[in-house]
Formats: C-alpha cells, structure tokens, sequence
C-alpha cells in the first residue's frame, strides 16, 4: 500500500521556502488582479506561434507532489518565462519578492525538464510594466541537474511540514468521522436544518435557511458541514458574521464540540480587521518602522510551527496576539499566514466579499475548496451594498492641489474642471441621479495614472494625504470599470452651494456577489429573517439552484402574544397625533403587566417625541432612550437596566444596535412595542432604487421598501421569545400591520390576537403558500 501523498502547489513551496527578512507593506502601485491577467495575456500574445501559455507541470519528490502552471515556454529558443506585471520603476521591485520569483521560474524550470527530457534550460523572468506596457527581462541558463537539487533542496526543506499537515488531515478526518452531536438530541427543528445544511454541502449547492432566534443556528449549521468534510471533499469552511458576537459564538460552538475523551483536531484561527490587530498604531509596516515588521519572516517559522502544533487549535483573535507577541511577529500578517493552513476561518464578511478580500483572492491562488457560512445573512444585503459603494469630497481634491508636483497638478486640475462641469450642471436639489459623464470618466482614469506615477517615482516620500485621496480615486475608478444598472452615480451639493460630493451607490450587489457564490463549493446562508427567498436570491446574486429551507420554530405561539394597534398610524403626516395615544397603550400594558419593555421607533426625532409625551402624560412608569452615537459604555449601560427585577421601558430606533443580536431571556425583557414599518423614507435616492428594482425584478415596493422594512421589525420582535420557558407580548403599532401582504412577511409560528389587547382566537400569520424544501 502507498504511503499518502501531499500536493503543494508551486507558488505555495516557493514563499514557504524562500521568504527571508523584513515584512514590508510600504506602498508599491501593484496592478489588479485583472491587470495582472491581462498584461499575461499581452506578453503571451507577443510571442511566436509555437509559444505554449499556461503550461500545466507536475513532479514528485519523497510524500510529495508538486503542481503548478508554468506562463510560457518556447520550445524554439528554449526558453522558459515566469511573468510578473508592476507599475513603475522595475528596481523598486523588492529584493523579497525577486526571490520568491526566481524560485518558482526554478521550480517550474525544473519540472519541464523533467517532462520533456531536456539537458539544460534557459529561464527568464519578465517583469511587466502594466502602464508602459514595457517588458523588463532577467534572464540565465541552467544546467538540469542544478535545476533539479534546487527543486529537491526546496522540497527537503518543506517536507518535515508537509508530513505534518498529512497527519493533521488523518487526524482531523478520523475525529470528524467520529464526531458526535454534544447535546442529547437536536432541539425542535434544528434537526431539520442540520439535515439541510449537510444535504448542501454534499450536493455543491447553495442553501438559504431560515431558522427562528433561540434555535442553535450556529451549532445547527457547523456540526452538519464538519460531518459533511470527506464527502464534500472541503478544504476549509470560511464562517461569515457580521458582528463580532457572531465570531465569538462559532469558537464557543467548536468548543462545544470537543469530545469528551480526545480532541478534536480541528485548527481554527479568527481574522479580524488590520486597524483592530494592530500593536504599533503609530509605526509603518515595515522593518525600518515596526519592531514586529522587522524580521518577520525570519521568526514566522517558529510562530507557525507552534500555532500549528497546538493541543488545542482554536486561535482566536486573543490567543493569536498572545502567541504572535511571544515570538515577536506581527499579530495581523501572523492570522494571514495561518490562513493557509487552518481548517476553519472565522472572520467578517468582507473578507470573502469584499472588491479586495482577501479569503477570496487565496481561495483562488491556491484552488481551495471553500464551504461557507454566511451568519445573520439578513445583513449582507446591505453591507454588500456598502462594499461596492464609494465617495469622492471636492474639498480634499482642493486641499491636494496645492504643492503637488506639475504633471500631478495638472491632471487634478483637469478633473477638477470636469467636476466642476457636473456641479455646474444640476439644479439646487440635494440628490442628482446621473448617468457617468464620459469627460469626467476620462479625468479620473487620468487623475489616478498621475497618482501611481509619481508614488511609484517617489517611493520614499509617500505624503498620508496624498495616499489616502489616491486610494479613493483609485476605488472610484476601479467601480466606474464595473458601473451599470447595479448601481446609480450621484452629485450631492453641500447646502454652502459651494462644493459637493460625489459616489457610486450600489443598489443590487449581486453582478459582484455571483462569482463570490459560484467560486465556493457550498453557501450556507443562515438567518431569523430571511423572508422572502426571491428578495434575497435576486439581490444578493445567488445560483438559480440555490435551495430554501424554512425551519419550524421550536417556540409555543402561545408564548408570544401579538396585537396590532389597527387604530393607531406611524406614517410621517400622522406622527403628531399618533404620540398621546401611544403613550396611553404602552402604560396600559404596562400597567396590566409590569416589566421591562423595548418600545422601537423609525427615527431619533419620532423617540425623542414619544419619551417626552410618556414622561408628561405617565411620569410614574421608568423609561430610558437610546442616544445618537452612544459608545460602548453607554450601550452597556443602556442594556445593564434590563435586570431580572428592575421595571420599565427603553426607548430605541429599529434597525439599530438594540433592535438584533442583543439577548434579553426571561424576565430581562417581556414586551416590545413597534411603532414603525421599518420602511426606508421614501426620498429620492429610495425612489430610485425603487424604480430600478421594478424594472429588474416586477416588484419595486416590495425589494425597495416593504421587505427591508418588515426584516427589522422581526429581528427587533425576536428580542423578546429567546427560550422556551420564555412569555412576552408585542404590540405592532400601525395599520397597515394588518395588510395581508404585510402578515405574509411574518413567521409563520406567529399568531396575531384581534384588538389592541386581544383575546378570543388568534389568526394565523404566516403564509402557507411560501416554499418549503
């Protein structure tokens, strides 16, 4: 029987094994990704006929296997090229990456005189300079043999690793065969999604769950695609949060999931956001700067050795700073490397979905495997939306004029005058929605090849403001590349009416998102309010087989009393008079059952009216409000007066920091009263949309307004059921509450009582006709 082989590709065994010195991040104009695939092509296309482009080699030594794709060989001149594009002076190239280059041209080399026999080989490596388009050659022959005891050394060098990564995936395989659910049984319908989940992952398939607060989403989706491992052939498992609680509940759900005898050999590691790891706030990413930068890849074996060696294998974003601290290595740049070899990354959204994240760009590199988890995906719409969106002030392209250098000046001057042209152009309305100006276009494509000249030029002398406006423009341009019905362009006047700004609103991310979904071998998204499945399969780009699940909720309706105020409108025009008896049901109820209560508003303006006329008309029931802008301390304190004895209400804005992801069980929270819709104000930019999802999808109420809005409503209802010994009622203040195709939107284990507070039957809510799979 053969012993177990391990497969690395070529660029992986290169910077594993000749990766020396300093991290250093200091700024380099690289091109993007497409860039980089186009000016391959330019060099491809410049050769002669017999050039051969993309050459697939492979070769063995001891456990391992090596793979990769060579750029070219012509076989007429025997010459193999490894093609790297840049902007700028080729010397600024660094001398690490140089490095990392010639090996893998070795590398490559190697191989293809492996496979066709041959006794000695010319390699070039060709830097590319995407904007000169001019191909900068570094060329040397070797004999066969030498190339072959380079290709060996490098492998002898990174066997002892690759044998333990062979028996870490034995090990991790044998515990996830073994692995067994840690609790006595499922709770009510979290079998149901278990089984879902792991049909997905089997099938390569996209599925969208929705799955009620209080059933154990988190345990209920990664226990089923653990099991699901081997049968899926998976790589990694990227889960997704939106919020930091979310990440902390997945490390939680891993430890729960610890046999009681053994281990579960699974390596997890958390990523969070660079701003947020960093040690040296004040320092640049380099080793002149930052004592951590210094050396890095010198002391990143010893690092990674340990974190992959560890009993224990769940790295979260403390234990990663503790063990990174220890062997003075960047605690971010420590979390990347990690990547590579974890098991299960947690980390935010945008860095699988992200223009640049970098979870995505790896998964590619490397052709990993990826089953994801997207948690609380109610929230990717929107801040999807906000990843593909982006604004440019006319006032720092004013503050930058000044003392930039003459070919810079004149290309911001240039824009400048095309923006002008724009502010010129339009009326005194706040809001302008416009096609892109192909003048203005053309200025800012200049405007960002003047910015990267002269960085690239004057790679020492980076001035922060220069920098941070060349990253705007920069992001700008790269969205006008990808503009269309997706998304709208804006010119917004300041009210002085003497600048304005200007962005690129994405409205319906899914042109961007498709790929993220196409790339991975199976979504899992997963939410409490995920209704309707259309809404998000349309916006969010999901594959037309994407499956939807609607789990039961393991809650009693009769634990949950609903009642609609039909008698009462939260509409603009009727916000006036809505305030007193508003007032007088919520001391009603609280009079009939005293308690803690959220009462959620659709603005800060309508809370701070409501909590006056309750405070003048019911002075004797406590309340507290939520503020604009409230920090952490204040969040705390807020939340710290839901006490198991304590009575009142607190006043908050749905769709903010109280109305989800806050736990409020038992007598905590009894109540909740909705005086809004949720819906988004129905100003210019909402009618746009509204106009674009019309034509898109048949249904612009709906995608723009009416689903948006009635999604917080349920996440803020969802505060007050969150077990079953639970009790607690709502009050949905308006009357349109009691439209059908309102109450369609809502769970289906609800059941509205009839009047303000109700008795005889109830009405069922939920729409039976939604599909269920």
């Amino acid at each position: 029987m053969s012993s177990p082989k391990y497969t690395v590709g070529v660029r992986t065994l290169c910077e594993f094994t000749a990766r020396r010195g300093d991290l250093d991040l200091r700024f380099t104009p690289s091109p993007s990704a497409q860039e980089g695939i186009s000016g391959h092509a330019v060099v491809a296309a410049r050769r002669g006929p017999g050039y051969r482009s993309e050459v697939p080699l492979a070769g063995e030594y001891r456990e391992l296997v090596v793979r990769g794709r060579a750029d070219g060989y012509d076989p007429a001149t025997n010459l193999l090229e490894e093609v790297k594009t840049h902007r700028g002076d080729v010397d600024a190239v660094p001398e690490r990456h140089r490095r990392v280059h010639l090996a893998q041209a070795q590398t490559y080399g190697w191989l293809l005189c492996r496979e066709f026999g041959l006794a000695e080989l010319r390699i070039a490596v060709i830097y590319f300079d995407i904007g000169s388009q001019v191909e900068t050659s570094i060329v040397d022959t070797f004999a066969a043999s030498e190339l072959q005891h380079l290709f060996e050394e490098r492998c002898a060098s990174f066997l002892a690793h690759a044998r333990g990564e062979l028996a870490h995936a034995a090990e991790r395989n044998a515990a996830l065969a073994a692995l067994r659910f840690p609790h006595a049984g499922f709770r009510a319908g979290q079998r149901d999604l278990a089984e879902g989940v792991y049909r997905a992952a089997r099938a390569d398939r996209c599925l969208v769950a929705q799955a009620p607060t209080g059933i154990g989403k988190t345990i209920g989706t990664l226990f089923p695609l653990l099991k699901a491992w081997q049968g899926a052939t998976l790589d990694k498992i990227f889960f997704l949060t939106a919020k930091g609680s979310g990440r902390r509940l997945a490390f939680d759900a891993v430890e729960r999931l610890q046999p009681r005898s053994g281990r579960l050999a699974l390596r997890v590691v958390e990523l969070v956001a660079r701003e947020k790891a960093c040690e040296h706030r004040d320092k640049a990413c380099h080793g002149d700067s930052c004592p951590l930068a210094r050396g890095f890849y010198d002391r990143l074996p010893a690092a990674r050795a340990e974190a992959l060696n560890l009993e224990k294998g769940a790295l979260d974003q403390a234990a990663l700073r503790t063990l990174a601290l220890a062997h003075d290595v960047c605690p971010y740049y420590l979390g990347q490397e990690l990547t590579r070899w974890a098991d299960v990354v947690v980390a935010d959204y945008n860095h699988w979905f992200d223009p640049s994240a970098m979870l995505f760009a790896m998964a590619l590199a490397h052709e990993w495997k990826v089953a994801l988890l997207i948690d609380e995906a109610h929230n990717l719409l929107d801040r999807a939306r906000a990843m593909y969106s982006a604004e440019l002030d006319r006032a720092n392209l004013r503050r930058l004029r000044h003392g930039s250098p003459t070919p810079l000046a004149r290309a911001i001057d240039r824009l400048g005058r095309r923006w002008s042209e724009l502010h010129a152009s339009q009326d005194k309305s706040a809001h302008v929605v416009l096609n892109i100006p192909s003048r203005f276009a053309a200025a800012l494509q200049q405007a960002v090849a003047a910015s990267t000249q002269h960085l690239a030029d004057h790679p020492t002398r980076i001035d922060p403001p220069l920098l941070e406006l060349h990253f705007e423009l920069l992001r700008f341009a790269r969205l006008f590349e990808t503009f269309g019905d997706h998304s709208i362009f804006e010119v917004t006047r300041h009210a002085d009416g003497r600048g304005s700004t200007l962005a690129i609103r994405n409205i319906v991310p899914a042109p961007h998102l498709r790929r993220r979904f196409v790339t991975a071998r199976s979504a899992v998204l997963f939410s409490a309010t995920l209704t309707p499945f259309a809404f998000h399969r349309d916006t969010l780009g999901l594959p037309a087989d994407s499956a939807w699940l609607d789990v039961d909720s393991p809650f009693d309706p009769r634990q949950l009393s609903i009642r609609i105020a039909r008698h009462l409108s939260t509409r603009q025009r009727d916000r006036e008079v809505s305030l007193a008896p508003l007032a007088d049901l919520m001391a009603r109820q609280f009079e009939a059952a005293p308690g803690n209560y959220l009462a959620f508003f659709s603005s800060f303006e309508y809370l701070e009216r409501a909590a006056a006329c309750m405070a003048e008309r019911h002075p004797d029931v406590p309340t507290w409000k939520q503020s604009r802008g409230m920090g952490t301390t204040d969040r705390d304190a807020f939340l710290a007066r839901f006490g198991e004895d304590s009575r009142g209400i607190g006043f908050a804005v749905l769709g903010g920091t109280f109305g989800e992801g806050i736990d409020l069980p038992g007598r905590r929270l009894i109540g909740a009263f909705v005086a809004t819709l949720g819906l988004p104000p129905p100003d210019r930019l909402n009618e746009h949309l509204r106009q674009r999802m019309q034509a898109s999808f048949g249904d612009g109420y709906g995608y723009a307004y009416l689903f948006p809005g009635i999604q917080k409503v349920v996440q803020a209802v969802g505060r007050v059921i969150r077990n079953p010994t639970d009790r607690g009622v709502v009050h949905l203040v308006d009357d349109r509450f009691g439209r059908a195709d309102v109450r369609r939107l809502f769970p289906r284990w609800w059941r509205v009582e009839p009047g303000p507070f109700g008795a005889a039957s109830a009405e069922p809510t939920g729409d039976p006709a939604v599909p269920r799979e």
